[in-house]
């Protein structure tokens, strides 16, 4: 599924100086290899069913052992030991040392000496980490995905030559002479295969981190359907960022694909239009939803209208780039592909008549395409009597109430078209209106 930069900067999913990111918040790594896998994991949504529920069931099978998987050996500090036993220029470590060989490297070299010992003790760690790892994850019905990396570690521990740091006692230490016989191993013969095993435990700290974000959110599992026409039908959908958020059922089909929403400011049209992108989005990528439940069908793009800023740099306005914006959703979707397209609040860099004319004529012209989903927020309510005419609009508004000059949302989407003017009493709430009267 394709989504370009805009859209996810427009759904927070990588917004590195916001730590309220959505990825920020699926971030349950133990190692920087981990969270880099995360970030790869989750910055390409895949474009098949197969693929999607193959990661789902990786990530089901972390959640069927998370709780055992933090007893397992490594850690970021013992991967960092391994990849600077790599870096690091030490003294030529004997092909084949004897006892006094030993003896002499461990006093003549003794600070390359104890930095072997020091690394080997963090290798032997490692390798038993990764033992428990496969055995924990080990099952006849494993994906192929989870399958193919445990065959990858097995092969790599069953190297000749590794068997010495397997089989050690617990408890009991090297001599000199095994230090350096393995020492040697590892720096001249083992490299390739130990950063491969840091790559796999890194893609296996990534998908636990996954499984950690479903147990703790209790995000679902989405179903696809395999179908040329495009849906979403999400029941208790929240946006995954807020700490108390409000749940909303969401319906769309090419019967009914445009969803024309209207609703006061902070009513709530920009979380609930973020929250539908963040859960299809995630949903592609094979990760659990922030929904009670959902059904979709595979889309091939996801694009975003919300938050258009002007260029000084180069002369352009608020508005031209809007139009930009949507002259390119235009020339994308009309390839004749499912694609869902998200705006909030068109036009909002032109004048009220202006801005009612180009949305209607935007809107009419997006109702003619059928095979992609349409959300669409704006405060020109006046515009949705003549939309109603077409049959495949549906018309939604968060409620708003005021009592006593006191604004209360309820953050609950009803049926219907909202006529709220509430940016006076807005102004007025905030005290703005009699600071100006003091004036």
């Amino acid at each position: 599924m394709q989504a370009d930069k805009t859209t996810l900067t427009d759904l927070s999913i990588f917004n590195t100086a916001d730590e309220q990111a959505v990825f920020n918040y699926l971030d349950f790594t133990r190692t920087v290899g981990g969270k880099e896998w995360l970030r790869f994991f989750l910055s390409k949504p895949f474009d098949t069913i197969k693929a999607i529920t193959e990661t789902q069931h990786t990530i089901q099978k972390f959640l069927a052992v998370q709780q055992q998987w933090g007893n397992t050996l490594v850690s970021n500090g013992t991967i960092m030991v391994i990849e600077k036993f790599y870096e690091t220029g030490i003294e030529e470590i004997p092909h084949n040392p004897g006892f006094i060989s030993s003896f002499y490297y461990s006093i003549f070299s003794a600070p390359d000496f104890s930095f072997i010992r020091y690394s080997v003790k963090h290798f032997a760690d490692f390798f038993t980490g990764m033992q428990q790892a496969a055995t924990l994850l080990q099952a006849d019905d494993n994906p192929t995905l989870l399958q193919t990396m445990l065959e990858q570690i097995k092969l790599r521990l069953n190297k000749p030559g590794l068997q010495a740091v397997l089989q050690k006692e617990d408890g009991k230490d090297f001599s000199k002479q095994q230090l350096l016989q393995l020492g040697h191993f590892l720096k001249r013969r083992y490299k390739q295969e130990a950063l491969d095993l840091i790559e796999i435990y890194s893609k296996l700290d990534a998908y636990y981190s996954m499984a950690c974000a479903c147990d703790k959110y209790q995000l679902s599992f989405p179903s696809f359907t395999d179908t040329d026409k495009p849906e979403i039908k999400a029941k208790q959908l929240f946006h995954p960022l807020l700490p108390t958020p409000v749940a909303y059922d969401v319906d769309l089909n090419q019967q009914q694909n445009f969803l024309f929403l209207t609703g006061a400011n902070m009513g709530g049209k920009s979380t609930f239009i973020k929250a539908v992108g963040v859960a299809v989005y995630l949903a592609h990528t094979g990760m659990g939803v922030p929904a009670q439940q959902m059904e979709l069908s595979l889309f091939d793009g996801l694009l975003s209208n919300i938050n258009v800023v002007d260029n000084l740099v180069q002369g352009e306005s608020y508005f031209f780039n809007e139009v930009q914006r949507i002259r390119k959703t235009v020339d994308k979707i009309s390839d004749g592909k499912k694609w869902l397209i998200l705006i909030d609040e068109l036009f909002k860099g032109t004048n009220v008549q202006d801005a009612m004319k180009c949305s209607s004529t935007v809107i009419e012209g997006l109702l003619k395409i059928k095979n992609s989903l349409f959300i669409l927020s704006t405060h020109l309510y006046e515009i949705g009597e003549d939309l109603k005419k077409f049959p495949n609009i549906q018309f939604k508004y968060f409620e708003t109430a005021v009592t006593n000059g006191q604004l209360y949302f309820s953050y609950q989407l009803k049926e219907g078209i909202s006529n709220d003017r509430l940016g006076y009493l807005i102004l007025k709430r905030e005290g703005v209106v009699e600071m100006l009267e003091k004036l």
